[in-house]
């Protein structure tokens, strides 16, 4: 069913670390930045929110670009089924860190495809757990004083250079950056379009880490493994 997907594809995203990953795919994506109510609902669940979310933002590209393949994802950090988003402030960026210090918690990122001329989708959820390091104060001090956690949800970013709070991952490493592609390949599939054979290899390389699980994905089964340094096989 190659006539499902039209050849103009939009990212609905300002996340320059998803527009780096999806050019990744080999097909020319625009970007489009598009503005939705992220509050979680009450009592939902983590996964179920990152979902409904990138739901939400794939909607909202549509109406942009009403002609293209709208692609969209969203992050939540969950902790003990306790939705962390993005940081308000500092101050809160601070206590996000702290509570995260030391712990394994879940990293659920959903990746949307919607249609607009057919109103149909599809959704990917990815689940990853990831084990944080024991890091110091004054490790947090260092890393909130360069602003990159306000922005990210559960404040951090697992690739940031200097801080790296993450000392092991279960699941697609991809996923937790913000952008799991594997998953993402193995939705636009359904609608008849091939993923590049060396996917998963360009993805390793621009990440700068191993993957074990990129062929249950791609197979369309679960993945895992025992947490471990990042990056070892």
């Amino acid at each position: 069913m190659p006539d499902r997907i039209p050849e103009r594809w939009v990212l609905a995203s300002a996340s320059p670390r998803r527009q780096r990953l999806i050019q990744l795919l080999g097909h020319p994506v625009e970007v489009l930045r598009v503005s939705i109510d992220e509050t979680p609902e009450p009592d939902e669940d983590p996964g179920s929110c990152a979902a409904r979310l990138a739901l939400a933002k794939a909607v909202a590209g549509a109406r942009l670009a009403p002609d293209a393949l709208i692609l969209a994802a969203d992050t939540v950090v969950d902790l003990d089924g306790r939705i962390l988003g993005k940081p308000e402030n500092v101050q809160e960026a601070r206590a996000m860190l702290q509570a995260l210090r030391g712990r394994p918690h879940a990293v659920h990122t959903a990746v949307a495809l919607y249609l607009p001329r057919r109103d149909e989708h599809l959704l990917e959820v990815a689940t990853t757990r990831v084990w944080m390091r024991p890091y110091t104060e004054e490790e947090i001090e260092a890393y909130l004083a360069t602003g990159d956690p306000l922005d990210k949800a559960g404040a951090y970013a697992i690739q940031y250079p200097e801080f790296r709070p993450a000392q092991g991952v279960e699941g697609c490493y991809a996923a937790v950056v913000g952008l799991p592609l594997c998953h993402l390949a193995r939705a636009l599939r359904r609608w008849g379009w091939s993923p590049p054979e060396d996917l998963p290899a360009r993805c390793q390389s621009i990440l700068e880490q191993s993957c074990f699980v990129y062929p249950e994905i791609l197979a369309g089964g679960g993945y895992g493994r025992h947490p471990g340094d990042l990056g070892a096989p």
